[in-house]
């Protein structure tokens, strides 16, 4: 299904009113030009101009979507240039979600270039409450009526890292009792094993939400979904669909790079993320869901959330 810019604006507005916002992971992506994004925003000098485009597009985005996930914060720790740069771009009402700088939320940095030496070392600021509520909370908080979820990413741990899935949740438990509170917080794991009563328990205690992800080797949100203790926050919640389960990320970014079209449609995905807003917008109570989509789910996100929107009977009359 293509991408119907008028319609998903429709429909996204409407179910942000109910309180379910759903939007995409990231948003300079060129492939999305003609789709969502008009070239003529972007023409300096008679050329289309690629750092303009990087620069303005976020204020076209928010044209059609009232939230957008944020990858950035991941890898560095956000500031106020960060979040004007941010805010100035999009309406007072628009939502930014954030993962989480990985210098929290990493225990062994991995073997990449941009760790330098402290590549596979562990990392002392693992699950640092102050660094946490010091460095990201902090330089949150004056922009924090735009802020939807804040997303604790944990990767894939390796044995090394914990000997159990029961040490991390204890970790994790000490961690989220210290950090500040009144934020909407949520979790993500990629550890199936860990998906367990304990952890489900911690983040409900706590107020904090699972995150339901969709990765490579993680159970599918359907099936995350159908776990009792899984809604672990009645206020809010959140779901990523990011990869389909079993393809690694490396091969979904060579399979489907530019990002211009749904190439492997992904139904099980689809069905999901319309049942989650389906049950939120007829339940009765006032639930905020943050649902993102990645173009490395099955190619291209406006086409997929196109096709989500559809499967939910988002904006149809009646």
């Amino acid at each position: 299904m293509r991408f119907d810019c008028d319609r998903v604006k429709e429909a996204v507005f409407d179910l942000a009113g109910k309180g379910v916002f759903i939007g995409t992971s990231s948003w300079k992506y060129p492939g999305w030009r003609g789709m969502l994004y008009d070239d003529a925003r972007y023409v300096w000098r008679g050329r289309f101009s690629e750092s303009r485009f990087e620069r303005l597009c976020l204020a076209e985005y928010a044209e059609v979507f009232k939230t957008v996930s944020v990858d950035a914060a991941y890898y560095k720790f956000p500031d106020e240039r960060f979040w004007e740069k941010l805010v100035a771009d999009v309406p007072d009402d628009f939502l930014f979600s954030l993962k989480v700088t990985d210098e929290i939320t990493v225990q062994t940095f991995p073997n990449l270039p941009r760790f330098g030496p402290r590549a596979g070392k562990v990392n002392p600021n693992f699950l640092d409450a102050e660094l946490f509520a010091s460095a990201f909370a902090a330089a949150c908080e004056p922009f924090r009526p735009n802020i939807g979820l804040l997303l604790f990413e944990f990767s894939r741990f390796n044995p090394g890292d914990f000997a159990r899935g029961r040490d991390f949740v204890e970790a994790l438990d000490r961690f989220l009792e210290k950090i500040p509170t009144g934020w909407r917080y949520g979790v993500e794991i990629r550890n199936r094993d860990f998906l367990r009563n304990e952890y489900f328990s911690v983040l409900a205690r706590h107020g904090v939400a699972h995150i339901y992800n969709s990765w490579a080797e993680m159970p599918s949100v359907s099936e995350q979904i159908a776990i009792p203790q899984s809604r672990t926050c009645a206020e809010f919640f959140g779901a990523r669909f990011l990869l389909k389960p079993g393809r690694k990320y490396e091969d979904a970014v060579k399979l489907f790079s530019p990002y211009n079209r749904a190439k492997a449609p992904y139904p099980e995905g689809r069905a999901a993320a319309a049942e989650l807003i389906r049950t939120t917008t007829s339940s009765g109570q006032r639930t905020n869901a943050f649902i993102y989509v990645n173009n490395r789910l099955e190619g291209n996100a406006l086409e997929s959330i196109n096709a989500i929107l559809d499967a939910a009977g988002a904006g149809d009359s009646g």
